[in-house]
This record gives structure tokens, C-alpha cells and sequence, in this order.
């Protein structure tokens, strides 16, 4: 599962042929101790991720939207992906 970014302690992961377990688009982040799945409206689909920084990854996650979505469909297809832009 390779970080795609990361930034403010935050670090964001998208695992390579997930959409066998989950069908819908989403990330993974990383904080300290907490762990969250987010789908790409940046909703929290599984985990607990403290306040200002859900925040700060909606915001990333907006920002980034299609390019989540062109890396998604990448990995889905089994090709080499790219890291996007952290947040600044």
C-alpha cells in the first residue's frame, strides 16, 4: 500500500486492487494512532480520525478529487500510480 502523500503528520495511502473489498473509491489515512477509511467525498467510511485533521483531509481530498480518482482507476488496472500534492 504506497503513501500517495502526505502532509501535516497525515499520511495517505491507497492500497493497489482494494475494490474487491470495498466497490467504492476510497483512501486511507494515517495519524498517530488513529486510522480512517475515507471514500472520495471525504466521508469516513470505517475508523476514527480527530477533528482538524478529518478536516484537513476533506479539504486535500477536494482539492485532489480527480486525480484520486485517475490514480484509483490506475492501481484498480494494476499500473504504476503517482504521488499527489500535500497540503500547504
Amino acid at each position: 500500500m504506497p503513501t500517495i502523500s502526505k502532509f501535516y503528520g497525515i499520511d495517505i495511502r491507497m492500497y493497489f486492487r482494494d475494490n474487491i473489498k470495498h466497490n467504492k473509491p476510497h483512501i486511507h489515512a494515517f495519524y498517530n494512532e488513529y486510522i480512517a477509511t475515507f471514500d472520495l467525498n471525504g466521508n469516513i467510511i470505517e475508523g476514527k480520525f480527530p477533528n482538524g485533521q478529518r478536516k484537513l483531509l476533506q479539504a486535500w481530498i477536494e482539492i485532489h478529487k480527480e486525480e484520486l480518482k485517475k490514480l484509483w482507476d490506475l492501481f484498480i488496472q494494476g499500473k504504476d500510480g503517482f504521488k499527489i500534492e500535500p497540503l500547504k
